[in-house]
């Protein structure tokens, strides 16, 4: 196989790919900014590593870069311009809108290079995007889409700190094929996501901007399930969004954000989530479609992997994709943990 690069490995997430990816055989190039830390997990699963800046990539004779090191709204591009320059494919596990669109403004530029663009490859956005697809197919002429998802499960240090990032900018929604920004929990619903039904809030997910070039759909919408004393948090935040944005407040926050642990193992086996989604035409026809996976960041370990395969045993592809573009809708069966897409009439 081609030689790869795993940026960003030794991260919570990073290191958890790195583990599975050796596991299966793989051997992938270690890379980050902590060199004492990428060096010793490199060390311990007897890789190769590399230390440079996101910011300068030193990418080398490489066919793709898996990046796992966010904020993904800094980090992103400077990647994506590497591997447009050494002709890698890219692919990251970001849920940031702007990345996705920064992504797909250079689609041409990657088509003429043949190389393949591909953020989200993770729990951020496989089994949303897969739902949306199905849905899609289910009705083609369908104009409004809704996403959302249900669980449970604890945060990693990179999650959070992206997470503190949203809480100085709007809530984001699609309308009219066009994303707008709405105020956060702009909208709040009731949601029978698969298991029970409950309240959701709208969020600025990845698939505000992937759920429109996988569907064509043009009002998107996504919903988190979310208590009420986290919906009425979220409504007072929108008052507060000038001073969550100030740096030394945002670097506060980020400080108490990398603190915080990943999931165990025992953990994550126990904290499913459950995905949900529904379109409607004009006419008022409705179709519902939810899937149960496994913990979001199993999600990410096993799709971003197998993406990753896919790519190094193919020629020929170049350009900007989601998930279930590349992969088809059902890829998100295919995922340890999963079950099927279920399919219903509203």
């Amino acid at each position: 196989m081609q030689p790869w690069l795993l940026y960003g490995a030794n991260g919570y997430t990073g290191t958890l790919i790195a583990r599975e990816a050796v596991r299966r055989g793989l051997s992938p190039i270690l890379a980050g900014r902590n060199t004492d830390a990428v060096a010793a997990l490199a060390r311990e699963l007897g890789l190769t590593y590399r230390v440079f800046p996101v910011t300068a990539p030193v990418l080398g004779e490489v066919a793709l870069v898996l990046h796992c090191a966010g904020p993904f709204s800094t980090t992103g591009a400077p990647m994506m311009d590497a591997c447009l320059r050494a002709g890698a494919h890219y692919l990251d596990i970001t849920g940031e809108i702007d990345v996705f669109e920064q992504a797909w403004a250079r689609d041409a530029q990657a088509r003429n290079a043949g190389v393949v663009l591909c953020p989200g490859v993770g729990f951020d956005v496989i089994p949303t995007d897969c739902i949306a697809a199905a849905l899609k197919h289910a009705l083609p002429d369908a104009r409004r889409l809704a996403l959302g998802f249900d669980s449970q499960s604890a945060v990693s240090p990179g999650t959070a700190r992206t997470a503190v990032e949203a809480l100085a900018r709007p809530g984001r929604i699609r309308r009219d094929g066009r994303i707008v920004d709405v105020p956060q929990a702009w909208r709040v619903r009731r949601i029978d996501f698969g298991g029970g039904e409950r309240t959701a809030m709208t969020i600025a997910w990845g698939d505000v901007s992937t759920a429109f070039y996988s569907t064509g759909i043009p009002d998107i919408e996504v919903y988190v399930s979310a208590t009420d004393r986290i919906v009425r948090a979220a409504r007072i935040s929108n008052q507060l969004r000038l001073l969550v944005g100030l740096a030394p407040v945002q670097s506060l926050l980020k400080r108490g954000a990398g603190r915080m642990a990943g999931p165990a193992a025992s953990t994550r086996a126990r904290q499913v989530t459950y995905v949900w989604g529904e379109v409607e035409n004009t006419a008022g026809t409705r179709r519902v479609a939810r899937i149960r996976t496994a913990n979001g960041y199993d999600v990410t370990v096993h799709g971003s992997l197998a993406v990753a395969q896919f790519l190094l045993e193919r020629d020929g592809l170049g350009g900007t994709f989601t998930p279930s573009m590349l992969m088809g809708r059902k890829f998100v069966e295919q995922l340890p943990g999963s079950g099927t897409i279920q399919m219903a009439a509203h």
